[in-house]
């Protein structure tokens, strides 16, 4: 049927949900008084044409289906919408008529319009909303970021408008807050605020806003504008105030950072920025991954919000933060938004044939704006995520000194510049000598890797370098994505075993150094060196390939194995007591990496053979089978007793990785003297401060 306009004005008609820009989202119509969806079902290109028209763009480039922008809320004003194309109004297209439909939600249309105005188009329905920021009143509020109460405004044409609080609720000011990249709000001091702003101006946009608490951003929320030529009064009420607190790493006040802790049981990996990664859960002291079944905005929310930051800016499918390892927790999470954690929204639990660790869930998390990338910059190099480091401190700019400038400190600079990894930390940059700032304004930089800026970290109250020239002012290399090595630790667990292996076997390894000292004084060719036998499978779960920092012309040829090693030092080897100081003294091995299997899909790209090129493929893995030499720990000076075994993988950093936490890996050993058991085999951080002692790293 063809439905006649419903008053003589024409048909309202707006673009609404999340994440959008401006000329795209979720199709609202204007209704006997209410705003409501249209079906996707038989929606065309047609249709879409019709409705950007309406809204004023030339025309349409596409459309969406299954609330791609969100769920809208109320009626479904139509379905089954059949146009021409040419129509002046999407109500004299047919359909089943006004409020006949037999949908839900989750089949709310949406369009994309193309960027350009019809020219001359009037009253554009088309709802802006995007940029919203907080605008605090109180001087010393000016100053101090992040900015967590003020006025909300939202950008309006050129300029910053308010929204008329009549009618405005908490669950407004937690989405508010959310999208602004905090975790909770609070409630708001609104006479202090009353006072100030009987003496301003406002110009209110927005009239009535009606969030539900759930949804990620305030574009999301139905909202009333102010009428074009109405007076924008808001009587009875003021401008919407609101005040939000935010997550304990954004704290100014370390008292109250005590107090709020974030949750233990989740944490984000493989994520080049703050506030994005891979969702892993904690459960049996195991962590596991979320499969991305019916991943939602909403559930990804929970999980940002436990976490310390906002809402979530994207719930993201398909392991686009890399492929975890080890088993995948949940399936099918359906959070409703409000959860205090993601272990308090219906899931599934889920067996192998439900997922692969290919849809691993992530999220993009918003957090709030610290200015810290202001702080710091890279100059001279060939593109902008390389250079040398200069930072700002008090109104002056000036280099870092590269004594001690390790990965670490180059992970922190990369970070706070918002560009992901570090692949190098440099030590000389006079080939990037192009900037006039010479003075060297920071020395004895010492970070944990962790900080959110250079300031963080650790560094000389005076300046001191011994190469204080700026040819030696440190640099960074930077990139969005870094690779991810983790050892298999069951394999080690299933494959180890005691050798007694005769001397007259071990020439080659000597000469590599893989037995412990003692060996030089034995009766060579007779005897023999107890040896701890097992295989390491060394995965590759990041986004970039893991290549050697060394280029081939300096590695080193084996003859004794008849290959070249590309780094010098890839793993220690030790066995600990539990108090983590050395038994049996390990040794430090050099590899020839290449990939000896991959998943499904991918293929091997390095082998040692032949001169090959080196490295391990993302999706592929390294094996060093129980059975080649020097895939040990000499232990034939050890006493009966219990020990733990470490294997680190990477240890001094060399290569850039996205996450060290997961180099190590540790197992309870005991040993009786004749026979060895590993149990409780788990990758963790290595042991490096002993219980009891002070770490006697001079800082």
């Amino acid at each position: 049927m063809n439905l006649e306009p419903s008053q003589n004005e024409r048909l309202k008609v707006r673009l609404a949900g999340y994440p959008r820009k401006h000329n795209e989202g979720r199709v609202e119509l204007f209704y006997k008084g209410e705003w409501g969806t249209i079906c996707d079902d038989d929606f065309s290109i047609s249709n879409a044409n019709v409705l950007c028209r309406q809204l004023g763009f030339v025309s349409a480039t596409g459309w969406t289906h299954s609330a791609k922008y969100g769920k809208g809320q109320g009626k479904i004003w139509l379905d089954n919408v059949l146009c021409n194309g040419g129509e002046k109004s999407i109500d004299s297209c047919k359909s089943r008529g006004w409020g006949n439909s037999d949908c839900t939600h989750d089949e709310d249309a949406g369009v994309v319009c193309k960027d350009e105005r019809i020219p001359g188009f009037v009253d554009s329905n088309v709802i802006d909303i995007e940029e919203v920021r907080l605008r605090p009143v109180v001087a010393m509020a000016k100053k101090r970021l992040p900015i967590t109460e003020g006025v909300v405004e939202v950008k309006h044409k050129d300029g910053w408008a308010q929204i008329c609080d009549l009618g405005w609720t908490i669950k407004n000011t937690r989405v508010v807050c959310g999208m602004l990249g905090f975790p909770h709000e609070k409630k708001v001091n609104k006479n202090f605020y009353k006072l100030y702003l009987e003496r301003q101006k406002s110009y209110f946009h927005v009239h009535s806003v009606a969030c539900t608490g759930t949804e990620v951003h305030l574009a999301a929320c139905p909202l009333e504008f102010s009428k074009r030529n109405a007076t924008s009064s808001c009587e009875g009420g003021m401008a919407a105030v609101v005040s939000c607190m935010p997550g304990p790493q954004f704290m100014q006040n370390s008292g109250l950072k005590k107090k709020l802790k974030t949750s233990s049981n989740v944490r984000l990996k493989g994520g080049a920025r703050l506030g994005e990664g891979r969702v892993e859960v904690l459960k049996d002291n195991e962590w596991g991954t979320v499969c991305d079944d019916r991943w939602s905005l909403q559930s990804a929310s929970v999980v940002c919000r436990e976490l310390g930051f906002g809402s979530a800016k994207e719930a993201l499918t398909g392991a686009r933060m890399g492929q975890g390892m080890g088993p995948i927790y949940m399936n099918e999470v359906k959070c409703l938004g409000q959860e205090k954690s993601i272990w308090n929204c219906p899931f599934k639990n889920i067996t192998s044939e439900d997922c692969q660790h290919m849809e691993d869930a992530a999220v993009r998390c918003s957090v709030p704006y610290m200015g810290l990338e202001s702080l710091i910059r890279i100059v001279g190099g060939r593109s902008n995520y390389e250079g040398r480091v200069e930072v700002q401190v008090g109104s002056k700019w000036g280099t870092v000194c590269s004594t001690g400038w390790t990965t670490k400190e180059a992970m922190v600079v990369c970070r706070q510049l918002g560009l992901g990894y570090s692949m190098h930390a440099i030590n000389e940059t006079w080939y990037w000598d192009s900037s006039n700032v010479t003075e060297m304004i920071m020395s004895g930089v010492k970070c944990t890797g962790n900080e959110m800026s250079l300031s963080q970290c650790q560094h000389h109250k005076t300046v001191s370098c011994q190469k204080s020239a700026a040819k030696f002012a440190a640099g960074v290399i930077c990139s969005d994505t870094a690779s991810d090595l983790i050892l298999n630790a069951p394999l080690v667990q299933q494959t180890v075993y005691i050798e007694d292996r005769p001397l007259h076997m071990l020439y080659c390894a000597a000469e590599e150094d893989c037995l412990s000292k003692s060996a030089a004084k034995a009766n060579w060719p007779y005897g023999h060196r107890r040896l701890l036998r097992f295989s390491s499978q060394i995965h590759n779960i990041g986004r970039a390939d893991f290549k050697p920092k060394a280029g081939r012309h300096s590695w080193v040829w084996h003859a004794c194995h008849g290959h070249y090693h590309s780094m010098d030092i890839f793993t220690h080897y030790d066995l600990l007591n539990a108090n983590g100081s050395k038994v049996a003294e390990g040794h430090k091995a050099s590899f020839c990496l290449e990939d000896t299997d991959c998943q499904e899909g991918v293929s091997k790209r390095y082998e040692c053979a032949n001169f090959g090129d080196q490295g391990i493929t993302v999706g592929c893995w390294d094996l060093y089978r129980h059975d080649i030499d020097c895939q040990w720990i000499d232990i034939t000076d050890v006493k009966p007793g219990n020990y733990i075994l470490q294997i680190v993988i990477n240890p001094n950093h060399e290569v850039a990785e996205s996450d060290f936490t997961n180099n190590a890996m540790k197992c309870n050993c005991k040993y009786d003297g004749h026979r060895i058991w590993l149990h409780n085999c788990h990758v963790g951080e290595r042991f490096e401060k002993y219980p009891g002692q002070l770490n006697n790293q001079v800082s």
